[in-house]
């Protein structure tokens, strides 16, 4: 919620060893909002249920702890309150065993004190901070992997009063963009916690900080009424339809997450939540026919976008690192995920960190395509940057 500086992109190619990733999603709950098409009002949400989650005694100290845990109670989720503050029994014996323990799980902790020292992340926004760390979808190029430490458990913070009270410490006289899906997709997650609409609601009360979020999903019903006052954008991440449906599991289809940004950004009269809002296309990958997959999907956009709104763009193409690469080997052993270093250049970053990306033709290539076919359906929308 990746190497826009932000890791926020996750999928799978549709099992967990031998149990489906669909076992551990349910759609049976339609969310209906007025004044919407018809077929985006009666589209039911895909939305992730843990097979258990943990409460540390730290976060059952926090009121907003107590908030969680009632709600999950409500969900009639199987819960557990552990005995001290630390994780256990997460990992199996496999790599690909620690995943699909971890992925099943809703870890509700304090987030530690080293966060609230924020971080900047261009360009994606001036500073990022965090509600939650992991992520319950499933992709197979998902930028988290050798980016977090230990099992990929999703954590829940439970001290998010704190969290959010410590961002007016970095706030400047003018606007100051605070990230919030760098290590999670928030709404992947938001029926289980109500952390983004609280978040939502404190930068609502801001002058000069905008609240940015990214998301595979598309429950956002419970948003639209929210009084955010501008001051939250909204964004989609969404893919060409050949990687999309191959990489991507777990996550709503990307014309549902379309029509519910749809959602987000028509005004209140029309029933919608009028936020300003954006599309994050990532990875971009230069697939065979790369150009008609991409401009089917902007065409896609374009005809779900058909109203003038606040919008922008953000393009990032494909990278990985030699870490990442052999975490996602361990996660995703039989994908088709094209992570071939002998086609790839290398660059190092000030840290001697290595990132494979595509060569300079290729990405003079992608990127005039984006700049060129989003101006002409866009004209008034802003690309924010390329990586």
């Amino acid at each position: 919620m990746g190497e826009i500086r932000c890791k926020f992109a996750l999928a799978s190619s549709g099992f967990l060893g031998t149990i489906k990733v669909d076992e551990i999603w349910r759609t049976d709950l339609v969310l209906t909002t007025p004044a919407i098409s018809s077929d985006s009002a009666t589209q039911k949400s895909r939305l992730w249920f843990p097979d258990q989650v943990l409460f540390t005694p730290a976060a059952l100290d926090e009121p907003w702890g107590q908030k969680i845990l009632e709600k999950v109670r409500s969900l009639n989720l199987p819960i557990e309150e552990l005995p001290r503050n630390r994780l256990t029994r997460l990992r199996g014996e496999t790599e690909r065993e620690t995943y699909d323990i971890s992925k099943r799980t809703l870890a509700v902790v304090t987030a530690p004190k080293s966060s609230f020292k924020l971080s900047p992340i261009p360009p994606s926004a001036d500073w990022q901070f965090h509600i939650a760390e992991g992520c319950p979808a499933h992709c197979q190029y998902c930028y988290l992997a050798g980016s977090l430490q230990g099992p990929p458990v999703i954590r829940v913070f439970a001290n998010l009063p704190q969290i959010l009270d410590n961002l007016a410490n970095y706030e400047k006289s003018d606007l100051t963009t605070f990230e919030v899906s760098c290590y999670t997709d928030p709404l992947g997650i938001e029926h289980l916690t109500g952390s983004l609409a609280q978040s939502i609601r404190y930068f609502g009360t801001r002058k000069n900080a905008q609240l940015r979020w990214v998301s595979k999903f598309d429950n956002v019903n419970e948003l639209l009424s929210l009084p955010h006052n501008g001051n939250t954008r909204c964004r989609v991440s969404v893919n060409a339809t050949p990687i999309s449906g191959r990489f991507e599991g777990g996550t709503a289809n990307v014309n549902s997450r379309l029509q519910a940004l749809r959602k987000l950004a028509l005004p209140r009269t029309q029933g919608g939540g009028e936020y300003p809002v954006g599309l994050v296309i990532a990875p971009i990958m230069a697939i065979e026919n790369w150009e008609l997959h991409y401009t089917q999907l902007l065409d896609e956009i374009s005809s779900t976008l058909d109203f003038d709104c606040d919008l922008t763009f953000e393009l990032i193409t494909h990278r990985f690192t030699p870490g990442s690469k052999d975490v996602l080997t361990q996660w995703y052993p039989h994908s088709k995920l094209d992570m071939d270093e002998s086609t790839r250049s290398m660059k190092r970053n000030k840290f001697g960190g290595i990132k494979y990306v595509y060569d300079a033709d290729t990405m003079k290539s992608l990127r005039s395509f984006f700049a060129r076919e989003i101006t002409q359906r866009f004209p008034k929308a802003k690309i924010l940057y390329w990586t």
